[in-house]
Parts: C-alpha cells; sequence; structure tokens
C-alpha cells in the first residue's frame, strides 16, 4: 500500500490545474460537500463511480474542511 503523503495547498493547486491531479472532497455527505466545495474538485461519490475507468497513474488528492 502507498503512504500517505501530506502535501501544501499550492502544490495541490498546480497538480490540479496541470491535470496530473484529481481533487476530491472526502465528504460522502452531499450537503458537506457543497459547503466545504473546492474549484475542480469533484465529491467522493463521483470518484467511487469512476474508480474503475481512471488511470492508474493519475495521482488523487483527498481534502477536508
Amino acid at each position: 500500500m502507498a503512504e500517505i503523503e501530506r502535501i501544501g495547498v499550492q502544490e495541490a493547486r498546480e497538480k490540479v490545474r496541470s491535470k496530473a491531479a484529481l481533487l476530491v472532497c472526502a465528504y460522502d455527505d452531499e450537503e458537506k460537500y457543497n459547503k466545504m466545495r473546492l474549484e475542480g474538485s469533484i465529491p467522493l461519490a463521483r470518484l467511487e463511480a469512476q474508480a474503475a475507468t481512471l488511470p492508474k497513474d493519475k495521482e488523487i488528492i483527498f481534502y477536508c474542511g
């Protein structure tokens, strides 16, 4: 299993903008997602629905408020 690494906001922003990473709000509650949504992020439910089709080399960055 891969090690979990913490990164800063600027690094996360750069990775998402360059499409090197996918930004995922770690809340599974739609109401919390709507309150905590960051630009370019997707809800956890969408990640789960798309998991089988995501490229294996794409980094996933989780956040929660």
